[in-house]
C-alpha cells in the first residue's frame, strides 16, 4: 500500500480510480453506514480504490473478501462508470474526485458476519426504500438509475 503522505498528495491532486460492488440478494441491496470520509455516517455501497498494478477483477476479489466477507464465484455485472466529487477526503481541508467502477453482484444466499471495518452497521434495502431515503448517499441512488 501507499504510505499515508504519499496517498495524501495523490488525493489532492488526482482522481482516484476505484470499484464498487452493489450486492444484491432477493430484489434488496446490501448497504452500510460509512465510518469514513467522503461520505461519512451515509449508507453506501461496498468499493475500494483500485491498488497499483491490481487488476479491476483483483479488486473486486479484495473487495467481496474484505468488505462482504465471500469469495467471488460469480461475474459481477458491469453497470457503468460513475463520477464521484466530495468536497471532503480522509484528510482535512481535501477534496476528493472518484471515478468509481460500478458492478452489480447478485448474491445466492443472504450474507452473515459481514466485516465492520469500512462500515459500522449494515442493512438490507428495497430500491425504492433506498432511493427516497435522506440516509442514503445521492452517488449510491445513481446506481439504481440505469438497474
Amino acid at each position: 500500500m501507499i504510505p499515508i503522505e504519499q496517498f495524501k498528495i495523490v488525493v489532492e491532486f488526482a482522481p482516484l480510480v476505484s470499484v464498487d460492488l452493489i450486492a444484491k440478494y432477493q430484489n434488496k441491496i446490501l448497504l452500510g453506514r460509512r465510518v469514513n470520509s467522503p461520505a461519512k455516517d451515509f449508507y453506501f455501497t461496498t468499493g475500494s480504490i483500485i491498488r497499483k498494478n491490481e487488476t479491476i477483477k483483483q479488486a473486486q476479489n479484495r473487495v467481496a473478501k474484505d468488505e462482504l466477507g465471500i469469495e467471488l464465484k460469480i461475474e459481477p455485472l458491469f453497470l457503468g462508470v460513475f463520477e464521484h466529487f466530495y468536497n471532503d477526503s480522509i484528510f482535512e481541508n481535501i477534496s476528493t474526485h472518484y471515478l468509481n467502477i460500478g458492478y452489480l453482484l447478485e448474491l445466492d444466499d443472504k450474507l452473515d458476519n459481514i466485516p465492520k471495518e469500512q462500515h459500522s452497521e449494515y442493512r438490507w434495502f428495497d430500491i425504492d426504500e433506498l432511493l427516497k431515503s435522506s440516509e442514503v448517499h445521492n452517488y449510491v441512488k445513481d446506481y439504481f438509475k440505469k438497474v
